[in-house]
């Protein structure tokens, strides 16, 4: 295994971290539904339909943030330590996210329940959009600089050094929430289409989640494709090392097409995904009782965002621009841990697979049998 492979392979565990988290997000996407419910049981319903996952979501954001920390360091000190006020309002409202679901119902709660639907809504909004905001950084770049002389500068050895505005500024970039918006919608359509899997013995609502999906849905998809020219006309940087060991950092307009070209392997996936998306969603909302699109707008979600994350770092591709100096910019290659431990983690990553197959059948265990409104009103664990 030498370095090279290894990079590639961790950046493809990364790219499969990324892909199940915009997937999961459907729980974020329910929750932003909740104070749009008519009625206090519609409410609950929704609550205890996404607080089966909640877990899930929560689990997968830590375990992404945390395989970006051992395998490419680099980008987890310049984007987390720099642009950290991003970082903390997405981290916050995933707080508020833990502490909704396990105080809403519990006796003694001097709030009422509104006010933690109130801070499952904000999760459920800014937590989709501002993770939206955080991956369109890998093609719309960021303002950082990194100057890695300063580990030898004991006054202030810190190799990275962001705009003043430490993430705000990626924000309020009209490009970054294109991509913010559509995994809100995104959320909201799978969310429905899970609902509408995960609860029975409600026509009504049913007939709404159908309506919901569609409409979420066709948001989504006016702008989803809107981000997907945005990236295949942008400019990006090739970096390319010499023979004698220096690093050449050269503009290529189109960059992500081109890559799309040349890895026709993840051009296929995103098409295959987009299809099985447009498919599950059709299906689901023209078709008289179906509720397995969940599953083809799910998996197609994967395949789609596998293939944004490949081509944002694969192809000698900077996956993180810098717009300030464009020699600062992050590839897999320049951010990665040793080899040492690369290979070591690599080991690690044997158990995945197993650890898969384990959630996919809690999964199953736990749809097994639906959620009904009756069994609301008979159990004793709720949210």
């Amino acid at each position: 295994m030498t370095l090279e492979y290894l990079q590639n392979y961790w950046w493809l565990l990364i790219s499969v971290l990324g892909a199940l988290l915009v997937f999961l997000l459907f729980v974020q996407g329910g929750q932003s539904m909740i104070l749009g419910a008519p009625t206090k049981e519609r409410r609950n319903l929704i609550v205890n339909s996404m607080g089966r996952k909640w877990e899930l979501t929560f689990t997968t954001l830590v375990t992404f943030g945390g395989a970006f920390f051992a395998s490419f360091p680099l980008f987890y000190s310049t984007s987390f330590g720099g642009a950290y006020w991003l970082w903390i309002l997405i981290l916050f409202s995933f707080i508020v996210q833990a502490v909704s679901y396990e105080f809403r119902r519990k006796a003694g709660n001097v709030y009422g329940t509104s006010t933690y639907d109130i801070f499952l809504f904000i999760n459920g909004c800014v937590g989709c959009i501002l993770l939206g905001v955080a991956v369109s950084m890998f093609f719309f770049g960021a303002e950082f600089t990194v100057t890695r002389g300063n580990l030898l500068d004991s006054n202030s050895p810190v190799i990275s050094q962001w705009a003043p505005s430490h993430g705000f500024e990626a924000i309020f970039n009209w490009k970054n929430l294109i991509l913010g918006v559509a995994v809100l919608f995104l959320a909201r359509m799978q969310a429905a289409l899970y609902m509408m899997n995960n609860i029975a013995d409600d026509p009504d609502f049913f007939a709404e989640l159908k309506k919901k999906a569609f409409l979420n849905g066709a948001i989504f998809v006016v702008f989803f494709l809107w981000f997907l020219t945005m990236v295949c006309t942008a400019t990006g940087y090739t970096v390319s090392l010499n023979p004698n060991y220096t690093v050449t950092v050269e503009e290529t307009p189109y960059k992500y097409f081109f890559n799309y070209v040349h890895l026709w392997w993840a051009g296929v996936t995103l098409l295959i995904g987009v299809v099985l998306v447009l498919f599950g969603l059709l299906k689901s909302c023209f078709t008289a009782h179906f509720t397995k699109g969940i599953w083809f707008t799910g998996i197609g979600t994967v395949l789609a965002v596998l293939s944004l994350f490949w081509v944002a770092g694969y192809g000698d591709t900077a996956f993180y621009p810098s717009l300030l100096d464009p020699a600062s910019s992050l590839t897999i290659r320049n951010a990665s841990s040793s080899e040492f431990t690369l290979k070591a983690m690599s080991y690690v990553s044997i158990i995945i697979p197993f650890v898969l197959a384990y959630i996919a059948y809690v999964w199953y265990s736990m749809d097994k049998k639906k959620l009904t409104p009756t069994e609301l009103e008979t159990t004793s664990h709720q949210y």
